[in-house]
């Protein structure tokens, strides 16, 4: 035998010894084999990465603000474009280039904001100055019905305790207006640079919102030429799937609020509650965020009809009932559907960690958001259950996959 076989068979004879000395078990297998190896070294090399440049994030300040300066009019853009892009695409459809369904829509936002403003601001400022006119009477009855209230012994003892409160903290009062005009000029710069954030935002948003209506559909094919061969139709459906998801519900939602602002107008204006624009345009504005939403917004409507009388605030009721039942029943499964699938405890959950974590931004993306992330993970476990049929469905029976789980 030569020294070159000699060799060759040493050589196998040892990888041998380390294929029985390490065995690769079905179970490497299943998460990946060696390639599991790298995956962990990866993780602890991105976490010492982070680590560091967690220690010197002084250097990243300057990409923080220039995020924070356009993500606002960037979300806002986003939100709109999911909004008016079914109507560009419509005209589209009718042989009407994408530049110019795009300037038509604009002149037509523009005619209805127009109109609005004509025929809306003088009916609000209207019921503004009739509130302000009626506030000192609103103050009478008040006092009234906390004065009837008082006449029952009861309560009487609780009474004077709320009476002491109020004392001592009208006591306190001039210390607590002092305490905050000490800060006074720090709190007028924080209400200059809101103000001023606020009109970037209105100023900047709609040329964001027109370059993305315009060649926003650009993104998917750009997006999907940069990722790897191999991962190129995963990524392409997964954005399908999450801007169906996100589309669906921005749009239906503010349908669904839209709607639920005129059916309360109707309502409020039937039965003779004052300020019923005022308040049912409240109701449509809070309406976006599901179930706190309409909380808030049947609050200063109950304040009005408990001032005006019990049987106005009895009329309330029924309105107030009668439209959900309306949206609950009829308007939300027509348009909203089962596009998200989402219990409603869990959006419960959401909106409050979403709130405690982002404030009222979080509120309103907490849903979008939890619509993209579910998109990913129900992937990802596609992925694993297809996995798992692979290399154990033989032994143990395999995951049953479903045809909507397939992301088309």
């Amino acid at each position: 035998m030569s020294n070159e076989e000699n060799i060759k068979q040493e050589k196998t004879s040892g990888k041998d010894r380390m294929k029985l000395s390490f065995p690769e078990t079905r179970f490497m297998k299943f998460f990946g084999g060696k390639d599991l190896l790298f995956g962990l070294l990866i993780l602890i090399l991105v976490g010492i990465a982070i680590f560091i440049f967690d220690q010197v994030s002084y250097v990243f300040k300057p990409f923080i603000i220039v995020f924070n300066t356009i993500a606002a009019p960037v979300i806002v853009s986003i939100i709109l474009y999911y909004l008016f892009n079914p109507l560009v695409n419509l005209m589209e459809r009718y042989n009407i280039s994408r530049i110019w369904g795009v300037i038509i829509l604009f002149l037509l936002i523009i005619a209805v904001i127009a109109l609005a403003v004509n025929l809306l601001i003088p009916v609000i400022s209207t019921q503004i100055k009739s509130f302000g006119n009626n506030f000192p009477h609103y103050v009478d009855k008040v006092n009234q019905f906390i004065d009837s209230i008082t006449k029952y012994s009861l309560i009487s003892n609780y009474y004077g305790q709320v009476q002491d409160q109020l004392d001592a903290l009208a006591n306190k009062l001039p210390s607590m207006i002092s305490d905050y005009f000490n800060g006074f000029g720090s709190k007028v710069k924080n209400v200059a640079e809101a103000l001023v954030n606020v009109g970037v935002v209105i100023a900047t948003t709609p040329f964001v919102l027109f370059f993305m209506l315009k060649d926003g559909h650009r993104f998917k094919e750009f997006s999907t030429k940069i990722m790897p061969p191999r991962f190129r139709k995963d990524f392409h459906d997964l954005l399908d799937k999450m801007s169906e998801q996100v589309g669906s519900y921005i749009q239906g939602q503010i349908i669904v609020s839209f709607c639920i602002g005129i059916l309360l107008f109707i309502g409020y204006s039937i039965i003779g509650l004052d300020y019923s624009l005022i308040l049912a345009s409240i109701a449509a504005v809070t309406s976006v965020v599901p179930y706190i939403g309409p909380t808030i917004a049947i609050s200063p409507a109950i304040i009005i009809a408990l001032i005006t009388s019990p049987i106005m605030l009895l009329k309330l009721v029924i309105v107030w009932t009668a439209v959900q039942f309306i949206e609950g029943h009829f308007i939300s499964p027509n348009i909203m559907g089962k596009t998200l699938k989402i219990h409603p405890l869990t959006i419960i959950f959401i909106l409050l960690s979403a709130g405690n974590l982002l404030g009222v931004v979080g509120v309103i993306l907490g849903i979008p958001a939890y619509a993209i992330l579910k998109v990913l993970v129900s992937h990802l476990y596609l992925l694993y259950k297809r996995r798992y049929n692979k290399y154990y469905g033989d032994d143990a029976g395999e995951y049953e996959i479903q045809d909507e789980e397939v992301i088309r």
